[in-house]
């Protein structure tokens, strides 16, 4: 899992694995609160992943797909994790991404910063990159990424579908905010 794994959080007194699999596992903690009583915390951990804001004349490079957990489709930007057996440093996790989903290739990258997915119960993060001067070409998906779609969508089209409810990925909408923060 991600490289922060290792650390015991404060207070922490016993760690169990209750599930695991390729891509997360599922643990159960105790720990003494500052007060000095005991609690029980489940944590996911996962691997953490690189998101890509690639951008062309004001317009942005986002991909739709199904997801599973919320039963339904959403735009995002591309993003992922290294597939088991594979690593390699965010930011070639992120040149590969953008590439198997897109087929866009990017002569330059911008590090914007590294987020928490979710960390009131996950301790994955995510490193954001902008990706500017682009090259298109062919993607080369996963065959669990088989019914993506690849769209450019400028800015205000881009709003609009986080307003309307097709972009729901929370780390989509923090990457973009930490874009309009640093530019």
């Amino acid at each position: 899992m991600a490289s922060d794994r290792g650390n015991r959080p404060p207070g922490q007194l016993t760690t169990a694995a209750v599930y695991r699999n390729h891509w997360m596992s599922v643990r159960e903690d105790t720990f003494t609160r500052p007060d000095g009583s005991v609690g029980t915390y489940g944590v996911v951990d996962k691997d953490d992943f690189s998101i890509v804001i690639a951008e062309a004349d004001g317009a942005f490079h986002l991909v739709e797909q199904f997801r599973y957990p919320i039963g339904r489709r959403a735009w995002e930007f591309p993003m992922g994790t290294w597939p088991p057996g594979k690593s390699g440093t965010p930011a070639e996790l992120a040149r590969q991404e953008l590439v198997e989903e897109t087929g866009v290739e990017a002569a330059s990258w911008r590090f914007l910063g590294h987020l928490n997915e979710a960390p009131g119960f996950c301790s994955q993060g995510f490193d954001v990159f902008h990706a500017t001067d682009l090259t298109l070409g062919e993607h080369h998906r996963e065959i669990s990424e088989a019914d993506m779609v690849h769209a450019l969508v400028d800015e205000a089209g881009f709003r609009t579908m986080i307003l309307d409810g097709r972009i729901v990925d929370a780390a989509t909408i923090s990457a973009y905010t930490l874009l309009r923060l640093t530019t």
